[in-house]
């Protein structure tokens, strides 16, 4: 039996990749059945941890060369406020970063979130080839629950909402500030 160069080089890897890895195992390594998977796959899934593990954790803001720091909302007029939304917006994404459940919000508002909730959050930068993005929830649906129930819950979920909390439901109501943002790929 031969074993091609190619298949010597993805073991060779694979055994770099352990090694490298040792320092940062733990239990959680093992609910993966590494036996089941091809070595290419092993090798993708190893790399992917070793750069999670290795991967900085900084504030999104830094995340940017150099630093992204927005102007105060007050600086823009209507006008302006959207277009610089769409011009941070583009820049998110840039980084992987997509906004989910906005259309509840003003650009205003949607745009003070960015700047007090989404750029000082600390988050781990990884930028991989085929890398997930980071998904930013722009509703917190315990806090703004009946926002969630209004706007975006389907009618599968208000009706176990209402079911269980025996409480009446806010009427179903149509986006106030529909917008169309870049989505995950």
């Amino acid at each position: 039996m031969t074993t091609s160069t190619s298949e010597i080089d993805l073991l060779i890897q694979n055994a770099r990749l352990r090694d490298e890895m040792e320092p940062y195992l733990d239990e959680s390594v093992y609910l993966v059945d590494l036996d089941r998977m091809s070595t290419v796959r092993e090798n993708e899934f190893l790399a992917s941890m070793l750069a999670w593990e290795k991967a900085p954790v900084l504030p999104i803001s830094r995340w940017f060369e150099p630093e992204l720091t927005l102007a105060p909302h007050q600086s823009f007029d209507d006008a302006q406020i959207a277009e610089e939304l769409d011009r941070v917006v583009g820049l998110l994404f840039e980084q992987n970063i997509v906004l989910l459940q906005t259309e509840h919000l003003s650009d205003r508002q949607l745009y003070c979130l960015v700047i007090r909730d989404i750029l000082p959050a600390e988050e781990k930068k990884m930028m991989l080839p085929g890398q997930d993005f980071l998904r930013w929830q722009c509703l917190d649906i315990v806090q703004d629950e009946e926002s969630w129930l209004r706007f975006y819950a389907s009618d599968h979920d208000r009706a176990i909402w209402a079911f269980e909390n025996e409480l009446r439901l806010p009427p179903k109501a149509a986006v106030p500030f529909p917008r169309k943002l870049p989505t995950a790929i």
